[in-house]
């Protein structure tokens, strides 16, 4: 069994942490926040969803299940653009869910896309970065829900040059956009309609930074228990130069 309860959670959601593997630098342990019980998160829904079982509220398991389809029928270089899943473990946190921790080359967990906007602004690299997700999305015909930019990292080399963007939640599609089967010509259809639409969550983010404020919490990463947000660069388009105020939030809407 991994001891996770003495150790610092790096990443907190709206109903998971993350922790990094004790043993692998590169990978991460996604566990239930223990103030989110699977029937708390029942007793939440209205009728009829609070009638589902116990494990239709297990994010752990839903995404278990997504990854091992994604492995079992898609090419091996899907994951260029996709953090990998190791299956599951047993942690004195209950059941942990091991991944691909993306690392920059220095060794730091690479930023949210999100983080990277606000602190650095939307430079060429990063347009071209996102220009190149979104190809591979459409050209893998990537099952997914919406691509969040809170849901994406950047990983960067040893000298601070973009590698690439990592998604790292929010996989899998409901429908025939799912459905390894359906013609490639669909699902590369569906694909599109989601990796089409991150422009304008990205051009959204930045008119709302326009105050200086930090909207929300995902992506945000944890230091001593409480997030961790950097000062936007001091020559940033889009942000003043006093420095991160949060907006207020809802934070049961962040996912690690």
């Amino acid at each position: 069994m991994i001891a996770l309860q003495d150790k610092e959670a790096f990443a907190r959601g709206g109903n998971r942490l993350c922790f990094v593997h004790p043993e692998f630098a590169d990978r991460c342990i996604k566990v239930r926040r223990p103030d989110r019980s699977l029937e708390w998160r029942r007793a939440k829904k209205s009728f009829p969803k609070n009638l589902r079982p116990l494990s239709a509220f297990d994010d752990n398991l839903e995404e278990l299940q997504v990854m091992e389809r994604l492995q079992s029928h898609y090419p091996d270089a899907l994951f260029k653009h996709v953090s990998r899943c190791y299956g599951m473990l047993d942690t004195d946190m209950g059941p942990g869910l091991c991944s691909e921790l993306i690392l920059d080359g220095n060794g730091e967990i690479s930023r949210s896309l999100k983080l990277e906007l606000w602190h650095g602004g939307y430079q060429p690299d990063l347009q071209r970065a996102v220009a190149e997700l979104m190809a591979h999305w459409r050209d893998y015909a990537v099952p997914s829900k919406d691509l969040l930019i809170h849901n994406i990292v950047v990983q960067r080399d040893q000298q601070g040059a973009i590698q690439r963007l990592v998604v790292i939640d929010g996989m899998g599609a409901s429908g025939l956009a799912g459905k390894a089967w359906a013609p490639l010509w669909l699902r590369r259809y569906f694909a599109g309609r989601k990796a089409n639409n991150l422009p304008e969550r990205i051009d959204e983010f930045l008119a709302q930074i326009q105050d200086g404020n930090y909207p929300g919490l995902q992506g945000v990463p944890l230091k001593d228990g409480e997030p961790n947000i950097p000062p936007p660069k001091q020559d940033t388009p889009g942000v003043t130069k006093s420095g991160a105020r949060v907006s207020p939030v809802d934070q049961d809407k962040t996912e690690p």
